[in-house]
């Protein structure tokens, strides 16, 4: 399989640090979404990258209309690997199309308007919900920090699967 580039769509900025870390370790030229309907690329198979917004890849029903999209990736505040099945029940992602979930971060300060609001109202609800959970799993702790600590979670560690897909689907 021959692939063009991976384009993104990023909120905070955590999506773009990994499609820039994937592009690295790819060889792929990285666009925005927003850039690249300036540029002259146009059509090609992709790995589309977006955010996490309620369970929604932000931008990848765009993405899809213009490109070839091979895999894409769903940045959010949850753990690597996790969410899958919710990704395939809130996206039209067509079935043999390969998705993976990546853990990015939160960072309330960053975010703007509506997501500013929406993200303040879930914070307190999801955040005191855990707090009053005894009996915590390791993973609802590590939300619960996040929650309320805010962080970076970006790591190459958290693109080994999709590294591993690419490398596979090179060949």
């Amino acid at each position: 399989m021959k692939l063009n580039a991976i384009i993104y769509t990023s909120n905070t900025g955590y999506t773009k640090q990994y499609a820039v870390l994937l592009g690295e370790k790819t060889g792929l030229p990285v666009y925005s979404l927003k850039e690249v309907n300036k540029s002259s690329f146009s059509g090609g198979s992709v790995i589309y990258l977006g955010w996490l917004m309620a369970g929604k890849i932000k931008g990848y029903t765009k993405a899809a209309k213009q490109f070839n999209v091979v895999a894409v990736c769903g940045v959010g505040m949850g753990a690597t690997g996790s969410q899958l099945d919710d990704l395939r029940k809130n996206n039209p992602l067509p079935s043999n199309l390969p998705v993976f979930s990546i853990q990015g971060g939160f960072d309330i300060k960053k975010l703007r308007g509506i997501y500013k609001f929406m993200m303040t109202v879930m914070t307190k609800t999801l955040g005191k919900k855990l707090a009053e959970n005894n009996d915590r799993t390791p993973e609802e702790d590590a939300m619960l920090n996040l929650l309320i600590n805010g962080g970076c979670c970006v790591s190459e560690k958290n693109l080994d699967a999709v590294l591993e897909w690419y490398n596979n689907a090179v060949q």
